[in-house]
């Protein structure tokens, strides 16, 4: 399957010439000028009316795309400008060796792709001619491998225009043979061992050069591979100057290492082996230098391939740990991925990167205790759209953000290699690599490590559904029809289905049925789990793990399917033998029936699967104001069947629209708090979402700076305008990187904002520390749906302790009275500022503003009061009556005066003890004052101005 990141190396249709052309037909030098002219007209971009990008490289030395102008999907890439009807042009001034920064080297076409502003929209892989001097390898095809027999021969043809050339033919750097004329012809014959080729052809001191290479049957090498070996690469812990390769080939006649430690001309004594038992390919490598990068491929062959399939495939290792990209690699930032390696000239593809005697990570934490599943509070985000660097060095310089927020586990969307740098992750293609745009191993086990001393745990999000092109096992049985490297799964894999077998196709369709398939699988949870420490997976996208559905049969893809249920049971079993303490999370959102599996699967020994439950709809009407479709039942685990608390509710995920911006585009304008079009009032309900859903016994989720109200539509492009998934232009923004306004607006000092984050940090640590939370609950409305009530109760507890818990909310526009049903009468708290009510009838009315709550205790929360609420307590303010300025006892993070109809009126940050605050600017009166300290606890104090 092709996809916006496969642009390199596609089929060159046989209407390229019409679709771009030398502006006078006049083909340019690369000293010279050139404007290309560009006719949409039956093109991808037919229909398409934006700015049109332009995907641009160059082919160097016989190299197509090179020196690409930046990364695919960025603004930064040249733009074309319309010059009538269907028609556009690019101007390449002053030269198109300045315009492609080319100091060296001859440029003998111009490869192109066009694109919309997003990159859904694009033309096929174009390119163009540069200079009159041009020069055809006519056989064997430039770049091909030629598969030979020992003592056969190969036939070298080619041409030139513009008059007479000079030809020098290398084998394996050493010329063979030289002509000069308008065409060559050569042939070797009785080759015996690898060759690689260069034709060099010069002209008037331009030289071209046109690789190819022939390889030779080296014949079935059989011996057994040697024990407690595994796929990929086995390091010799004793010896730093061996290591031993493990390839999964079934199928394949013979397979060489090329590498840079034979100068990627593998000889016989770089075939690998083949263990009679098993099938696998294996070979030692000796003589490395410890600490050494050595770079290698696969060189796979099938001399019998099935139709439309390659003979040969030259593939890094399924198994890499670090790969190297033609691709991607130049764009990443030094400062995120200093120092890497260098990619080889003349080869193509991703490469694998091997290194005896790395040095080890010095694990500062090494007794980890994972936080308690049932009272887990997930922080899922997106590394590249978390702050500017995008890197764990950025995440690093936020723990406390995340310490003080209080969260309990942090899930990175994939990490792992995917295709291009700026992605969300799930067009994996290496699920053992981490993707160096985001930074190296050790500066993400030091993220790790620094969260576990910090009482974090850290969730990767994996797609072991599926993978794309760029994928070894993909290709080493792939359907290429046009032979340009690239396809999709044939007949013959054993890892991949040819059409996905459930109806959510993403990529590739992983067979999980297959026992190789497993086989990888495990290996990989194994290197995420010893490597790197992860303390869990959440499994994306696990309905694609049967084997019994149709891309077009989303009734089966959707109901139970038992192959399935042991498939992943299979999976969650093999991480246990590894870490007993494992979180297996599956993002499944099926049938309850199936997901039951799963949640209760040995729910016994303290295990069970924790299941995604996506609560979006009822939360986007709710905070929108509407009381349609606000049922929150679902958030609980107990409305799915489950026994145990294994249901991670949220109301926000990345694959969602932000709440608020939904509320703020589209909610009610109406009654005394409309929240369309008033971010204020809009902002406001955030908190009450998460008192509405953190507290609900189980592990929940919030997705990256909801706590901070986050309103930027997850629709928004990098120029600021949103669209949506269904609009044609732009295109869908949805994948787009986004800005950063929490950072740059400073919104954790900034009313409302800084609220939300205060609000939410006192949910978690009554979550975490309060037992009730971890107790029984039971959700319902009162009337309508705008009126919600939680209850929440562990009736074992003493009445001396908080044991009893009411939250109610109201998401009207307008004031509205609840009906709190108390389980009893007498004197209870408000557990977010200690005041009390006296509940005279359990059936007591309770008047919230449109989008308040309050959340009522039997007890104050000794999650609160034992840390903060003693010192805060004790807060002073004087004078008391004042007139113009008063001052505060204790430091305080916040100061916000109210009136006493709730308006808020003034806002001090970070205010010292003893610190004047000026409020000759208020009328007299009597005032509420809301001080709130380090620890996100607040407390209320009555001002009287006179």
């Amino acid at each position: 399957m092709r996809n916006i990141y496969f642009i390199l190396l596609l089929f060159i249709s046989s209407n390229t010439f019409s679709q771009v052309s030398w502006q006078g037909g006049i083909t340019p030098e690369a000293n010279q000028s050139g404007t290309i002219l560009f006719d949409k007209t039956g093109t991808g971009l037919a229909s398409y009316t934006g700015t049109i990008y332009a995907h641009t490289g160059v082919t160097l030395n016989g190299a197509p795309w090179q020196n690409v102008i930046s990364n695919w999907g960025n603004t930064s890439q040249p733009t074309l400008t319309l010059v009538s009807g269907n028609i556009y042009k690019l101007d390449l001034i002053p030269t198109l060796q300045n315009f492609y920064s080319v100091t060296s080297g001859t440029i003998s076409k111009i490869n192109i792709v066009l694109r919309s502003a997003s990159g859904t929209m694009q033309t096929t892989d174009l390119e163009l001619n540069v200079g009159a001097y041009q020069v055809n390898l006519t056989a064997p095809i430039e770049n091909s491998t030629t598969l030979l027999n020992s003592g056969q021969s190969i036939v070298i043809t080619a041409n030139n225009t513009n008059g007479n050339a000079n030809y020098n033919l290398l084998s394996n750097g050493i010329s063979i043979n030289s002509s000069i004329g308008t065409n060559y012809s050569y042939t070797d014959v009785n080759i015996t061992e690898n060759k690689n080729y260069e034709l060099q052809i010069t002209q008037n001191g331009t030289t071209y050069n046109k690789r190819f290479s022939a390889i030779i049957n080296p014949g079935i090498l059989s011996q057994a591979l040697p024990n407690g070996l595994e796929i990929g690469i086995n390091y010799n812990t004793a010896d730093a100057t061996k290591a031993i390769l493990v390839l999964e080939a079934p199928g394949k006649d013979y397979v060489y290492v090329a590498g840079s430690f034979n100068n990627w001309q593998p000889t016989s004594s770089y075939a690998m082996k083949k263990d009679p038992t098993n099938g696998k390919f294996w070979l030692e490598l000796n003589n490395l230098t410890s600490g050494t990068e050595y770079l290698y491929q696969y060189w796979v062959v099938d001399t019998t391939p099935i139709a439309n399939s390659p003979s040969i495939v030259k593939t890094a290792d399924p198994c890499s740990t670090l790969v190297l990209s033609s691709y991607d690699d130049p764009w990443i930032p030094a400062g995120s991925y200093p120092n890497i390696p260098s990619y080889p000239n003349g080869q193509n593809r991703e490469i694998t990167v091997l290194q005896t005697g790395q040095n080890t990570y010095n694990w500062q934490n090494t007794s980890f205790t994972k936080p308690n599943k049932d009272k887990l509070v997930i922080y899922e985000l997106l590394i590249r759209d978390f702050d500017t660097d995008r890197n764990y060095q950025d995440l690093i310089d936020k723990v406390d953000y995340f310490k003080n927020l209080g969260i309990t586990a942090i899930e990175l969307m994939p990490v792992m290699e995917f295709e291009g740098n700026e992605s969300w992750g799930y067009n994996t293609a290496f699920h053992m690599a981490l993707d160096k745009f985001y930074g190296t191993k050790n500066k993400f086990k030091e993220f790790i490590d620094l969260c576990h001393q910090n009482g974090i745990a850290v969730i990767l999000d994996i797609a072991f559904n599926h993978a794309f092109g760029r994928n070894p096992m993909i290709r080493m049985w792939m359907n290429d029809p046009d032979g340009d490297g690239w396809g999709s799964p044939s007949t013959e894999n054993p890892y991949f289905n040819t059409v996905a077998k459930h109806s959510y196709s993403v990529g590739e369709d992983f067979n999980h049925a297959s026992n190789f398939t497993k086989e990888y699988v495990k290996k990989t949870i194994k290197h995420w789990i010893t490597e790197f420490k992860i303390d869990g997976f959440r499994w994306d996208l696990t309905k694609g793990f049967t084997q019994n559905c149709t891309a077009s049969d989303q009734s089966c893809t959707n109901n139970y399917q038992a192959d399935r249920v042991a498939i992943l049971k299979d999976y969650a079993d093999y991480t246990w033998n590894l870490d007993a303490d494992f979180y297996n999370i599956f993002e499944h959102l099926g049938s309850d029936l199936e997901e039951q599996q799963w949640a209760n699967y040995r729910l016994s020994e303290g295990k069970g699967i924790m299941m995604w439950g996506e609560l979006y709809e009822p939360y986007k009407q709710l905070t929108s104001g509407y009381a349609i479709n606000g049922d929150i039942n679902r958030m609980g685990h107990v409305s799915r069947g489950f026994t145990g608390k294994r249901l991670i509710g949220y109301s926000e995920s990345h694959d969602k629209d932000r709440l608020m911006y939904q509320a703020f585009a589209f909610g009610n304008g109406a009654g005394t708090a409309p929240v369309n079009g008033n971010l204020n009032n809009t902002l406001n309900r955030m908190s009450t979402v998460g008192a509405t859903s953190l507290l609900i016994p189980g592990p929940k989720m919030i997705w990256h700076f909801q706590e901070l109200g986050m309103d930027d539509s997850i629709y928004a492009c990098e120029n600021g305008t949103v669209n949506s998934e269904s609009d044609a232009t732009p295109g869908d923004c949805k994948l787009a990187t986004k800005q950063q306004p929490q950072w740059l607006e400073n919104w954790l000092t900034t009313s409302p904002r800084s609220t939300i984050y205060s609000d939410y940090a006192k949910f978690i640590k009554m979550k975490k520390n309060d037992p009730v939370f971890n107790g029984d609950y039971s959700i319902s409305i009162n009337g309508n749906n705008t009126k919600q009530r939680i209850y929440i109760y562990d009736n074992s507890l003493p009445a001396t302790q908080l044991k009893n818990v009411v939250v109610l909310a109201n998401y009207s526009v307008a004031a509205q009275s609840i009906t709190a049903d108390f389980p009893y009468t007498g004197t209870w708290y408000n557990l977010m500022d200690t005041t009390t009510t006296n509940v005279t009838a359990t059936n007591m009315q309770i008047t919230l503003g449109p989008g308040e709550f309050k959340i009522f205790g039997n007890q104050l929360s000794t999650a609160l009061s034992n840390e903060s609420f003693e010192t805060i307590s004790k807060v002073e303010l004087y004078p008391n009556p004042s007139t113009n300025a008063f001052q505060i006892s204790v430091d305080a993070k916040k100061v916000e005066i109210y009136s006493l109809t709730g308006q808020l009126i003034q806002t001090e940050n970070n205010c010292g003890a003893n610190k004047e605050i000026n409020i000759s600017n208020l009328a007299k009166g009597i005032y509420i004052v809301k001080i709130t300290n380090s620890d996100a606890i607040s407390l209320n104090k009555k001002l009287i101005k006179e």
